[in-house]
């Protein structure tokens, strides 16, 4: 077949089988007599893989990587391959199609419930009940939804679940509504001690060794004396971010919280 008819058996244009013979991802196959290049099937399944690996999003060395594994193998490991492939992205369509579906059965839908299924459940069941500081720790979560490995998002997720129980979820709100009535308040509030120990107590002991395993990732303000700064600075700027939006009083209750569940350990 001439290369037009190769093109549109694969769907693409003569000028990309060209670029993709210039790159040196497609063999050239040899010339006829009369000079006009002849492919055949195996050129065309070929040309197939490299448009899809192309779509993968894969870079130029990916690609030549990618292909020149394919060289003496069987055509039908390559087409094997290539099924795989297709499969794969079948599967990550499904799953953001699950995604899609489980935002659009929320009731107040909004650009921060962009996040992962696992996620967004979570946030849905917990309510913020009117609070600030409860609708920060929402926000919080939104962003490490957006930004979290999958594993690391359904490892949360799951964490977080006991605090959506009806009871459970009363008592968090009555808390973040104390936490509220700290706005504006100092650090020598008299407040401040009761209420870091009643949020401490709602920690259970799975989440206190989880914080105290990464406080080098805590904000300064939050990090206890002789934990140095670790890991990756993202998480800290979160967190800095955070608190810029809390009063001193609010501030000093989660530095108590972290020194308690730090003895308790």
């Amino acid at each position: 077949m001439r290369i037009g008819e190769l093109a549109a058996m694969v769907g693409v244009s003569t000028r990309t089988v060209r670029h993709y013979h210039h790159l040196g991802l497609l063999p050239e196959p040899p010339r006829l007599a009369n000079g006009y290049r002849e492919y055949g099937f195996r050129d065309a399944v070929a040309l197939a893989r490299v448009r899809h690996l192309a779509e993968l999003g894969l870079t130029l060395d990916e690609l030549r990587d990618a292909l020149a594994d394919d060289e003496g193998r069987e055509l039908r490991e390559v087409l094997l391959e290539l099924d795989a492939d297709l499969a794969r992205e079948q599967e990550a369509l499904a799953i953001r199609r699950e995604r899609v579906a489980a935002l659009l059965a929320e009731a107040d839908l909004r650009p921060g419930g962009m996040v992962s299924l696992d996620m967004a459940t979570m946030l849905r069941d917990m309510s913020a009940g009117g609070s600030k500081i409860a609708t920060l720790d929402r926000e919080l979560f939104g962003l490490m939804g957006t930004v979290a490995e999958p594993g690391d998002r359904a490892r949360v997720a799951e964490l977080m679940r006991p605090f959506t129980e009806p009871e459970a979820l009363a008592r968090s709100q009555a808390l973040y509504h104390r936490l509220d009535e700290l706005a504006g308040a100092g650090r020598e509030d008299p407040r401040v001690a009761a209420l870091a120990a009643d949020l401490a107590a709602q920690f259970p002991d799975e989440i206190a060794a989880i914080i105290v395993a990464n406080l080098g990732a805590a904000p300064a303000a939050l990090r206890p004396e002789g934990h140095a700064p670790e890991g990756a600075a993202g998480g800290r700027l979160w967190g800095e971010a955070m608190l810029t939006e809390l009063s001193p009083a609010q501030v000093e209750v989660f530095r108590e919280i972290v020194l308690i569940l730090k003895e308790r350990e």
